[in-house]
């Protein structure tokens, strides 16, 4: 299975959950790669993974990716998964995917990165193969809330699953 695992991470966390997903999923073709220099094509696929942080209700932007520089991440993303995704022309079939986040535990706040990517998603012509997936970080700047690392290697195991069942 060729599956591609395309993450924004700017306080680290969302890599480390896609990190976690790729080993569930497993296999020597499971690719992560951040949105800032993922290629439009990403070629044929078996699986696509999309994952962000929840900034503002939704994906992040320029202005709440600057926020963020603002309250001390070093590493601040060109490009985002939104701007990823605006990026894509329509698949030539319709190729699974699952999107997911990442977002603060406390306070609980509404609003789905996950949710607003697989809409897009969607829209162009991706299958979903699961409901978009958040996974919980203490605070802006994490660490990943506990037991959630393990949670997402699961998820990953359950997506392959679900694309070997077709």
């Amino acid at each position: 299975m060729r599956a591609v695992i395309v993450v924004e991470s700017i306080w680290g966390n969302t890599e480390l959950i896609g990190t976690e997903i790729a080993a569930g999923l497993g296999g020597d073709l499971t690719e992560l790669v951040d949105a800032a220099s993922a290629p439009a094509d990403l070629g044929d696929l078996d699986l696509l993974v999309v994952g962000g942080p929840t900034h503002a209700f939704s994906m992040s932007t320029a202005t709440t990716r600057e926020s963020a520089k603002q309250q001390g991440a070093e590493t601040i993303p060109p490009r985002g998964i939104r701007e990823w995704i605006e990026a894509q022309r329509s698949p030539s079939r319709a190729i699974p995917v699952a999107t997911f986040d990442t977002r603060v535990v406390s306070p609980r706040l509404p609003g789905s990165a996950a949710k607003k990517a697989m809409k897009r998603l969607v829209a162009l012509g991706y299958r979903p193969v699961a409901r978009p997936e958040t996974f919980g970080v203490h605070g802006y700047t994490g660490p990943v809330a506990d037991g959630e690392l393990a949670r997402a290697r699961r998820w990953g195991t359950d997506l392959s699953k679900i694309v070997a069942d077709g």
